[in-house]
This record gives structure tokens, C-alpha cells and sequence, in this order.
């Protein structure tokens, strides 16, 4: 049974909401980023970026920068521009972008849930980030942005949603990206212990995206608990911030690759080679997005191009192999261009498929990369089999939205 808890939260006062709120800082561009840090002082990215004005710099992720980012936390807070919340609370958070609606509730998930199972995974996570994510929690003693978790449809807590939904939410805003944010404030006794209670009927709850936050969040909690003679399991550390939607209310997306080079390949005997394993229609010039599992685009040399894999390479018992990344990455990615390991070849990028293929071929056509791939989506129910099987996707299978902005609502790990 899941513990998801209501917490104290920090967050911005109302009339500074719109401009504390933040992207992660990894989404601006350098220029886009200094301007931002230039025209509004209120930004979350000033506590990301602690010495913008100083004049002397701190490397990044050093124990230096951290503790300046630490101090520039309590500075808003101290000056007001983030106030606390005096009572456990969840939070029901509402985002509208492109025509889509999600709306889901902010709590914070258990450590010991993660550690037993409960909090189901599907991504493997890399050690070194694990302990540079740990580093910056142990400093810095908050978490800022959510992990984004999805559980089964709950009839009592879409009730109380629909409850929330017609009173006037505490912030009401919409960010330069024409992305609509709603916060509706859970605080009175009743309705937070009908929220906990749903969630600890349900049996699993699923990480969509935050699987290193999470297991970072699990490596400090064991570090903090050997260190603390007087742990009871109530401490703050224990546990860590997420925001919890119904499985229904996620939309994912397509995760695209694109690779540098063909890797010693001229383009007919690359075509030949793909042949094998898959049949392939040019579409030349009009754009081909997969209308359906096992079906690929791709984009090289200025065409277009239809594969669908052959049957026998798909339609295996194994569902981590019969995914359409791990097809891509078996029969053409590993063996005809060289890239045997996603999470360190630099020759292969990202690119989520939010973008549209527009942004496969722009990533060609540049020359930045010589050719890309585009997959089908990953359904709801692939990726809840995979984590219930304790299978672990390849990396970068899944883009889920909403994403949620940091500096919104955040969870003290210090109280």
C-alpha cells in the first residue's frame, strides 16, 4: 500500500508566482538563459545559479555552488518572495498546454516505498548522476521540482478533484509559453485524509518520469539514517516530493534518435543493409510519422522513408525486446551504425517527439546529425507491464508530459 503524505510546503507568494516559476535551467539556451537572470530577479534560476552577480564564480555542482545555492533559497524566503505553509497540505495542480489538460496532486511518496517495490520503475539509472543528484540534496535540502508518478484510476480522489475544480484556485497563471497553470491549496483535515487513504488502497504507484530524483532521494534517506542515532522514519528525508496524476490523465510521446554519421556507410548500401530486418517504402519528400507500433520513420539524405520490421523481429515474448527502441537499437542503431551503448555514445541525441518530425529533419538538414529515426509512442499499458515485470526500458524510450516547473511548490528535506 502506497504512503503518500501531505507536507508544509514553501512556495511563491501569489503576486510573484509567474516569475519565480522556472523551466529546469539544462531547457534555456546560454543567451536565453543570462538574459533571464538579467530582467527579472525573481526567477527560481537565480537560486540554480547563486553568483550570476558575484564576481566570483563557483564551479558547478561544487560544494561551493551548492551552499550558495542553499543561501539564496533562505534569501527568498526571507524576503518574502517565498512564503511557508503552516499545516500539511497537498496540492492540486492543474496545466493546460497545446490543447491538453492534466491535473494531478502534489504529496510526497516514501523512501521505503521506492526501497520495497511499492513505487514501480522502468528506466535504469546511471551511479554517477545518482550521487551528483544526493550531493546537491545534502546541501542544498529541498526538493524543487516533482517527481512525475502515475497510479490507477481512483474514483474518491477524482471526486475530490472535481470538488477542487469549481472553487478559485491560490495561483492562476500562464508563462510566456503559453502553458496555463492552476494550484489549488488541500489543507483542511477532511479532504487530506480522504487523499491519503485513497493512496494507501492503491497498490502501485508508478515513476512516468524521475527515476534518478528518486533513487538519489533513496541513497540520502540510507545515508541519513545510519548517520542519525535517533531515527524514528518520520524525518523529512524520508520521504520526497512528487505529483501524483491518474494513469489516464498522462500523455506520452514519442522519444526520436538522431545520429552524427552513417558510420563509414554510402547511402544505397545503407539502405540495403536495413533491408534485412525491415521493409522500407521512400516517401521522398512528404514526411512520415509511424502511425502504428513497429513502424519507423526515417530521414536521411533529404528523403523520407517508411520501416516497418519484418515479423520476425518483433512480436517476441520479451516485452523489453519487443519495444520499438529496443528494435531499433538491435537491428539497426547496434549492428549497421556502431552505437552499442545509449546512455554514453556521443554519436546519438534525443530528440522527444513533442518536437514533431519538423525537428528530425531541421536536425539533418543542418548538418548537425546525418540521419534520424522516429518511433511510435509507448502506450500506458506497455509501460505499466514493463514495471510490473521489473523490466527496465532502454534509455530515452519515453517522453511524458505534463512537465511541471520548478520552484512552484517545494519540499524542505530539513525540517
Amino acid at each position: 500500500m502506497a504512503s503518500i503524505i501531505p507536507f508544509k510546503g514553501i512556495r511563491p507568494a501569489a503576486d510573484k508566482v509567474h516569475v519565480v516559476v522556472t523551466r529546469s535551467a539544462d531547457n534555456y539556451k546560454k543567451d536565453v538563459l543570462k538574459h533571464k537572470l538579467e530582467t527579472n530577479p525573481y526567477s527560481f534560476l537565480h537560486i540554480i545559479n547563486p553568483d550570476f552577480t558575484d564576481a566570483k564564480r563557483t564551479k558547478p555542482g561544487s560544494p561551493e555552488r551548492l551552499k550558495k545555492t542553499k543561501q539564496k533559497f533562505l534569501d527568498f524566503i526571507k524576503e518574502e518572495i517565498f512564503i511557508r505553509d503552516h499545516k500539511p497540505c497537498y496540492y492540486l495542480y492543474q496545466q493546460v498546454k497545446a490543447g491538453n489538460i492534466y491535473t494531478g496532486i502534489v504529496g510526497c511518496s516514501s523512501v521505503e516505498d521506492y526501497e520495497k517495490g511499492v513505487i514501480k520503475k522502468h528506466e535504469q539509472t546511471l551511479k554517477d548522476r545518482e550521487e551528483k543528484l544526493k550531493d546537491y540534496l545534502e546541501v542544498c535540502d529541498f526538493n524543487a521540482e516533482p517527481v512525475l508518478f502515475f497510479y490507477p484510476n481512483n474514483a474518491a480522489i477524482e471526486e475530490l478533484i472535481s470538488y477542487y475544480m469549481v472553487k478559485h484556485p491560490a495561483y492562476d497563471f500562464t508563462t510566456t509559453d503559453r502553458v496555463r497553470h492552476k494550484l489549488w491549496i488541500i489543507g483542511d483535515k477532511k479532504n487530506v485524509e480522504i487523499i491519503r487513504k485513497a493512496f494507501e488502497k492503491t497498490e502501485a504507484i508508478y515513476i512516468a518520469d524521475g527515476h534518478h530524483r528518486s533513487a538519489s532521494s533513496a541513497s540520502l534517506a540510507k545515508s541519513k539514517k545510519e548517520k542519525n542515532p535517533n531515527h524514528t522514519g518520520k524525518e523529512n528525508y524520508n520521504y520526497y516530493m512528487g505529483i501524483f496524476f491518474s494513469e489516464n490523465q498522462l500523455k506520452v510521446f514519442d522519444f526520436n534518435r538522431v545520429v552524427t554519421d552513417l558510420n563509414g556507410y554510402k547511402i544505397p548500401d545503407l539502405l540495403e543493409k536495413i533491408k534485412e530486418k525491415f521493409r522500407l517504402l521512400p516517401h521522398n519528400q512528404n514526411m512520415y510519422k509511424p502511425e502504428h507500433k513497429h513502424k519507423f520513420s526515417m530521414y536521411v539524405d533529404g528523403k523520407w522513408y517508411e520501416l516497418k520490421a519484418k515479423p520476425e523481429i518483433c512480436g517476441t515474448g520479451d516485452a523489453v525486446k519487443n519495444l520499438d527502441a529496443s528494435i531499433l537499437s538491435d537491428h539497426i542503431l547496434a549492428p549497421i551504425l556502431g552505437i552499442d551503448d545509449l546512455r554514453t555514445n556521443k554519436r546519438v541525441a534525443f530528440v522527444p517527439g513533442v518536437k514533431g518530425m519538423e525537428a528530425l529533419k531541421d536536425q539533418v538538414d543542418s548538418g548537425k546529425h546525418q540521419i534520424a529515426f522516429g518511433l511510435f509512442p509507448v502506450s500506458m499499458t506497455e509501460l505499466k507491464h514493463i514495471a510490473d515485470i521489473n523490466g527496465i526500458m532502454p534509455p530515452k524510450t519515453t517522453w511524458v508530459e505534463p512537465k511541471i516547473r520548478s520552484g512552484l511548490v517545494v519540499y524542505s528535506l530539513g525540517e
